[in-house]
């Protein structure tokens, strides 16, 4: 099993950055790839960037521009830098790991608000 926590969530105004942290723990050496995922209400939850073990990544086209994914795996640990936030950035952002067999594991999520 592995079990996720997020964190670096927070309110923050318009054209800020946040940094938001994940670290995982239990049998770390079954994952295969972390990422981010977000989610509003009454919206589907949508990838925001994937990295492999290797590096390799996967963004969402529409977040190429401004969110970049970066793992220390070291510390089992990945980010996900933000920058000129727009308030449609608004959402929980969720961590998720690969694992065996296709299984993705998630986080509770961290809150991120984007407001004046």
């Amino acid at each position: 099993q592995v079990q996720l926590v997020e964190s670096g969530g927070g309110l923050v105004q318009p054209g800020g950055s946040l940094r938001l942290s994940c670290a995982a723990s239990g049998n770390t050496f079954s994952i295969s790839a972390m990422g981010w995922y977000r989610q509003t209400p009454g919206k589907q939850r949508e990838l925001v960037a994937r990295m492999a073990n290797g590096g390799g990544t996967n963004y969402a086209d529409s977040m190429k521009d401004r969110f970049t994914i970066s793992r220390d795996n070291a510390r089992n640990t990945v980010y996900l830098q933000i920058d000129s936030l727009r308030p449609e950035d608004t959402a929980v952002y969720y961590c998720s790991a690969d694992g065996p067999l296709g299984h993705r594991y998630w986080g509770q999520g961290t809150q991120v608000s984007v407001s004046s």
